[in-house]
């Protein structure tokens, strides 16, 4: 009997942290793995490499024909997109403007480009995965960082588009602390809504998306990653979401 296929899945965002621990999450299951990326992931099985620019068009084309490249007539299981980043800022920030285009880049270019590969890539039932945020479900004028009460959420994309799942992980409501600390942060508040948007719109029958495929985004309060402990050196890591459980 012939050997099963290998399954497949494409990480947009392969060598930033939540990306990298889901190549090896995947890696170590046998899947055959893409890496999207302005670095390669030499734990991937194969790499794309995104050429920086001030272009949106340019880069979606670029990485869309490198992909097309890469694949061929090979469909995928899913397509994972956890690029992104933070930044903070009121609308008050000399920043502003600096900032709102590094998270629009970060996070919308690379959510707009992964959901067209998957209309040409995924399998039918396959799984398109964006990176959303919390924080973004409501404004972000103001925003506290906690140290205790972190939670995942996730937008399902049929029938109900926005039902939130909010499993605790680490305690429940009543142990949260504050610990005083604020920072506004308009342009990714701004960049992560406009996924959560982008999520409801692959709900539609018209969206593009293969027959019987699921787009979700996951939406993180605080990742356990080493540039969150760096910023944030007195909260309480125990608390955050470990990045092999978001992989896994």
């Amino acid at each position: 009997m012939a050997a099963a296929e290998a399954r497949r899945v494409v990480v947009y965002g392969g060598k930033g942290a939540l990306g990298s621990q889901c190549v090896r999450f995947f890696k170590a299951r046998s899947w055959w793995v893409a890496s999207i990326d302005i670095t390669a992931n030499e734990e991937a099985n194969a790499n794309v490499l995104v050429k920086m620019t001030e272009s949106f068009t340019e880069q979606a084309q670029q990485v869309t024909a490198d992909v097309s490249q890469l694949l061929g007539e090979n469909k995928v299981d899913a397509i994972l997109c956890v690029a992104g980043g933070w930044a903070g800022g009121s609308a008050k920030a000399k920043a502003l403007y600096k900032n709102s285009d590094l998270m629009w880049k970060q996070s919308v270019w690379t959510s707009t480009i992964s959901s067209h590969l998957a209309t040409q890539h995924l399998k039918e039932g396959g799984l398109l995965t964006l990176a959303g945020a919390k924080a973004a479900l409501s404004g972000t004028p103001e925003l506290r960082r906690r140290a205790r009460g972190v939670r995942m959420s996730s937008i399902t994309q049929r029938a109900t588009p926005l039902t939130v799942f909010s499993p605790f992980l680490r305690g429940w409501p009543s142990l949260i602390r504050d610990t005083g600390t604020k920072c506004s942060m308009v342009g990714y508040g701004m960049a992560k809504a406009a996924i959560h948007q982008l999520c409801q719109s692959l709900a539609g029958e018209s969206s593009g998306l293969p027959a019987g495929a699921a787009a979700v985004a996951i939406l993180p309060v605080t990742l356990d990653t080493p540039m969150n402990r760096k910023s944030m050196p007195d909260a309480d890591f125990g608390a955050w979401t470990p990045l092999d459980f978001v992989a896994e």
